[in-house]
């Protein structure tokens, strides 16, 4: 795998992969639903036989029906910056960089907004960073989450690639249970240190060319934020972290450490450290937790920084080219300036940035100096560029902030979408030119989204039990209402642009008639609703709502009295406008075999029937033909979310897929080929 081996990496890679979603198969992964109202003994029957494609969808005579083949990663929108640091970085001298998020590395052009991926990590990648030796340009090194103590064979791994041509270099396999959270090169690149986030914190450094360990030591017994070579040494690195802070030489094959020796200077102590940066005469330069930074000479203190940030410093970086240091922290912005500072060698400020984000505490953690520019990302899922000289701040990425993204609409009939998370935002994407287009601060964590017909506005339930109707152009408010307590799950408007339908927790669906005005009164419901709805889908005609449940059933009802109707004659003459359900004879081979019943999370047909993709507990998605009634059907599947894939949707021309994930907090954009 390594070497001259290299050729054969990707299709071993291949396998792994595939095995640690299998191993999290057979080991019965706790899924994000498990909850009392899915111990269902089976899955029950479903409603009715399979429709032809046409009978799926209203307004496709003149549309000329393609099936979609295959599906290729276009964009990604999300950084993880919530927990993570020192993860963003400047390639080719400033015109690409590169950070992740999800199980995704991702390159992105600074001039085109274009991105490359590599995708061969099997779950959510916790740490990067980039070789700085010129004879290694470009190499970069990942590595993830990972548990071999509770699933045996999904060891954590680091992988050694190119960020241009995406190829797998190099792959170590650790011991490190349940992940590595930090890497750095050394200054001839040839070595790599990583540290763990096993009980030991074991530290490791790697001749990485080779696949081989050359030396592992137990680091700490709590957590270490920050292991880093000096620039200068492959023999001497720092690390830092709770209550932290030791010098480590490597000494043939034995790591040997001193710790920082306070001694006997006034208001300092040893406390958790967050960061570390070099400069020149061996000295080393350390962000705590209370905003001072501390500076050393060999393992001693020597001087202390009072109050560099007012809130913890996150993330330091220089170079001994000129000794500058650039510090990121939490930080309210001010006249002076905000979250971002750049000092010289003994520690004077030189400059104080403003980022300009909105944000009312601007939390800084990963910073990179290039030619001029700062590179920032955030703690809320930002990438900004900041000019040293002019200070002008120019937004790059604005994602998601850590939060589960549940809802998800694509417009009827432009290239935009809506997501909508569990960080109390809803916002509008631009597919076409992959970019914010707006977005609001909800109040309340959001579950689902929608659009209406006519594409003028969109509704979006929220976890408190409260739904929202906002006009799209402006993203203001046109009415809101709150009849339930519980989490709102789906959220519907019907094809005639009357209706707004409202699925819950409280296993209920309620009507609204929108033609009535802002005051919002319910005109009905759905009475028995066997568990909580999942998904809602309108009939063509406006009469009739299908509902899937927590109990995972299926169920059809009268618009808007609410009625059940369970005649299977009646049902099967109803033309469905959409098709989200994860339920039915159409859709029964979208379930793996050994499948819990809480595997698949959602699912979308084409606007010309013919195809359904669907995302899983287990970071998947697939995509197969439409109807898809036989048991385990053919389909292909796509890498790249870590964790359960919660919605999807096709876009109005059936071009484009977008998922949204769960804990890796992302939007994922696929091109349909």
């Amino acid at each position: 795998r390594h070497g001259a081996n290299a050729g054969t990496t990707g299709h071993f890679l291949l396998t792994h992969r595939t095995c640690a979603v299998l191993l999290k198969v057979l080991f019965h992964v706790q899924t994000y639903r498990s909850s009392p109202f899915f111990n269902v003994p089976f899955r029950p029957p479903v409603s009715r036989a399979a429709p032809q494609p046409e009978k799926l969808q209203k307004n496709n005579v003149h549309k000329k029906k393609k099936l979609v083949e295959e599906l290729a990663l276009d964009h990604v929108f999300g950084y993880r910056g919530f927990d993570c640091r020192n993860n963003l970085h400047y390639l080719n001298d400033g015109a690409d960089i590169i950070f992740h998020t999800a199980a995704a590395g991702i390159v992105q052009n600074l001039s085109t907004g274009s991105q490359s991926f590599y995708l061969e990590h099997t779950d959510d990648i916790l740490c990067l960073t980039v070789n700085q030796h010129p004879k290694y340009k470009n190499v970069v090194a990942t590595s993830q989450i990972g548990d071999m103590t509770e699933f045996p064979g999904t060891t954590p791994t680091i992988h050694i690639w190119d960020a241009m041509s995406k190829q797998t270099i190099s792959m170590l396999r650790c011991f490190h249970t349940k992940g590595v959270n930090y890497v750095n090169f050394s200054a001839t690149g040839k070595l790599l240190v990583s540290v763990g986030v096993d009980p030991e914190h074991t530290i490791t450094v790697w001749r990485w060319q080779e696949g081989a360990k050359v030396a592992s030591r137990g680091g700490h017994l709590e957590r270490i934020f920050v292991v880093e070579f000096r620039p200068d040494s492959d023999t001497q690195f720092v690390s830092v972290g709770v209550k932290h802070m030791k010098f480590w030489t490597l000494a043939g094959s034995a790591l040997l450490y001193k710790k920082g020796v306070i001694g006997s200077m006034e208001d300092a102590k040893m406390q958790t450290m967050l960061s570390v940066a070099f400069g020149a005469n061996n000295l080393t330069f350390t962000g705590a937790i209370n905003g001072d930074v501390y500076v050393w000479k060999d393992h001693f203190l020597v001087r202390l920084v009072a109050k560099a940030h007012t809130g913890p410093v996150f993330t330091m970086y220089t170079t001994l080219r000129d000794g500058l240091i650039v510090t990121g922290g939490k930080e309210r912005p001010t006249k002076e300036g905000g979250a971002v500072k750049l000092w010289d060698q003994e520690m004077k400020r030189c400059r104080a940035f403003q980022l300009e984000t909105g944000q009312l505490i601007e939390c800084v953690r990963s910073v990179c100096r290039g030619k001029g520019k700062i590179l920032v990302g955030t703690k809320d899922g930002e990438i900004l560029e900041v000019g040293e000289k002019n200070a002008a701040s120019n937004l790059l990425i604005d994602c998601h902030m850590e939060g589960e993204i549940w809802g998800l609409a694509t417009h009827p009939s432009k290239d935009i979408f809506i997501s909508a998370s569990n960080d109390g935002t809803a916002r509008i994407w631009d597919l076409a030119d992959k970019k914010l287009v707006n977005k609001v601060a909800l109040g309340h964590p959001a579950r689902c989204a929608a659009y209406s017909p006519d594409g003028e506005m969109v509704a979006i339930g929220m976890r408190n039990g409260e739904f929202v109707v906002l006009l799209v152009n402006s993203l203001k408010v046109w009415g809101k209402k709150r009849d339930r307590k519980s989490a709102i799950q789906d959220i519907r408007i019907s094809p005639d642009n009357r209706f707004l339908a409202v699925g819950s927790q409280e296993h209920t669906v309620d009507f609204y008639d929108l033609t009535q005005g802002t005051t919002l009164n319910r005109i009905g419901y759905c009475k028995d609703i066997a568990s909580f709805v999942i998904q809602m889908d309108f009939s063509a005609d406006s009469r009739y709502i299908q509902v899937s449940t927590g109990a995972y059933k299926r169920q059809v009802h009268e618009v808007p009295l609410g009625k059940q109707i369970t005649d299977p004659a009646a049902i099967e003459k109803i033309t469905w406008a959409t098709w989200t359900s994860i339920l039915g004879d159409e859709v029964l081979g979208i379930w793996p075999r050994n499948a819990d019943k809480a595997d698949v999370n959602c699912a979308c047909v084409t606007h010309a029937g013919l195809n359904i993709v669907t995302g899983d507990d287990f970071g998947l998605v697939k995509l197969f033909d439409f109807p898809c009634t036989e048991k385990f059907a053919k389909h292909k599947r796509y890498f790249g979310h870590s964790a359960h894939v919660t919605n999807i949707r096709f876009s109005h021309d059936d071009k484009y897929v977008v998922s949204t994930g769960g804990d890796d907090c992302s939007v994922f954009v696929w091109r349909c080929l």
